[in-house]
């Protein structure tokens, strides 16, 4: 079994919930007591956060390839991030180790892809939703991404910080997220992303009018598939 390297703390709640999908799944395919061979170095969200609203990308990229070389001396065969929005410094943490980077959106895209979907709906945050790396990325595997209107993107990106990493979780937020997805659906998305760890906090995907794809999940199991190769 290969070790798997997490970058986590972009909220912990995302790390443990990359925590459980990956050694519920090396369960569920071993069986018996197996867990996942794996290391994680968490960073501090607090500020990490405060470098994202001062668009302090640099900075932030430094903080997250160091972690990634401390995961690769304590040897790890692989490294991913758990999270989406900071995939915006991938190539920065790619760049810092010589073990493989998992990227999420490739592996989210793939999947996407073998559902005949080309164009999807994206719920995540206002960084992820209106920054370039994102879509700019599933459009090398022909995927189309499709974002909720500038008032819609307000309220999913404040809901995130306002309240799911802070572990809130408020039935009139899921109701927002519902009437959201519907109008992306209604706009043409055959597919809707949950393109933020923590939103499955809130919606599963009954909440969607369309399949859902939980980028948080597949990365998941894309890093299961690696190593148990």
């Amino acid at each position: 079994m290969r070790t798997i390297g997490l970058i986590g703390g972009m909220s912990w709640e995302s790390s443990a919930e990359y925590y459980r999908l990956i050694n519920e799944d090396v369960r569920t395919r071993l069986g018996g007591q197996h867990n996942a061979e794996s290391l994680m170095a968490t960073v501090d969200f607090g500020e990490i956060e405060a470098m994202q609203r001062a668009g302090d990308w640099d900075g932030a990229g430094a903080v997250l390839a160091e972690a990634a070389t401390v995961l690769e001396r304590g040897g790890a065969d692989m490294i991913a991030l758990c999270t989406n929005t900071m995939h915006v410094v991938a190539d920065r943490i790619e760049a810092a180790v010589e073990v493989p980077f998992i990227h999420l959106v490739d592996a989210t895209a793939r999947r996407i892809r073998e559902a005949g979907i080309e164009r999807a709906g994206l719920l995540a945050t206002r960084f992820t939703m209106e920054m370039d790396f994102y879509a700019e990325r599933m459009a090398r595997h022909g995927i189309a991404v499709e974002v909720p209107t500038a008032a819609d993107r307000a309220i999913v990106h404040e809901i995130i910080y306002g309240e799911l990493t802070l572990g809130v979780v408020k039935d009139d937020s899921r109701k927002a997220y519902r009437r959201i997805m519907a109008d992306l659906a209604e706009r043409g998305c055959a597919g809707m992303i949950y393109g933020c760890t923590e939103i499955t906090l809130l919606v599963d995907d009954t909440d969607s009018p369309v399949p859902v794809f939980d980028s948080t999940r597949i990365h998941a199991e894309h890093l299961v598939d690696l190593a148990l190769g």
